[in-house]
């Protein structure tokens, strides 16, 4: 999607708009089984993915943007609404864990993303985005079942708002 906002760099952490170019790559990392086993996600096949980057980057509600660190690739980062809440998701490739990258993109976006409140929704035992998300102002609103499904692993959800 082009929103428009451009890119935005901070500590070599470069947000910009996503493109089908960099769908290949985002695909490979949302296939890695320690990822998708923190994130409580089933990976998604290429037809799948596929279409649901298309439709997200093609809606004008949903902003999606490529995560960069130094010029690489290292992930994706996104504010969307479900049935009338506002959400963000990230995703960072697993080998760029534990260096900052989700804090300081989640920073970025939320310096272009004025809106509030936004809520995210974190497998429990994700401990480390759970961090990501207190560290940008969200607190923790409660805790829910989620039954899965084909994309989403069962599993009790932690709830963060930011107001």
């Amino acid at each position: 999607m082009q929103d428009g906002l451009g890119t935005r760099e901070c500590d070599g952490i470069t947000l910009r708009d996503l493109e089908a170019a960099d769908l290949p790559v985002l695909f490979a990392q949302q296939s890695n089984s320690e990822a998708c086993r923190m994130a409580a996600v089933h990976p998604r096949e290429w037809e799948a993915f596929h279409a649901h980057w298309e439709s997200a980057c093609h809606n004008p509600t949903v902003i999606t943007k490529a995560i960069l660190e130094r010029g690489t690739l290292v992930g994706q980062i996104s504010f969307f609404n479900v049935s009338g809440v506002d959400y963000v998701g990230y995703w960072i490739a697993r080998e760029h864990w534990g260096r900052g990258i989700a804090t300081s993109a989640l920073a970025q976006l939320l310096e272009l993303v004025t809106t509030r409140p936004i809520r995210a929704r974190v497998a429990r035992n994700n401990t480390a985005s759970i961090r990501v998300l207190e560290r940008n102002g969200f607190t923790l609103i409660g805790h829910e079942w989620s039954p899965g499904d084909e994309r989403y692993v069962a599993c009790e959800e932690a709830i963060l708002m930011l107001s």
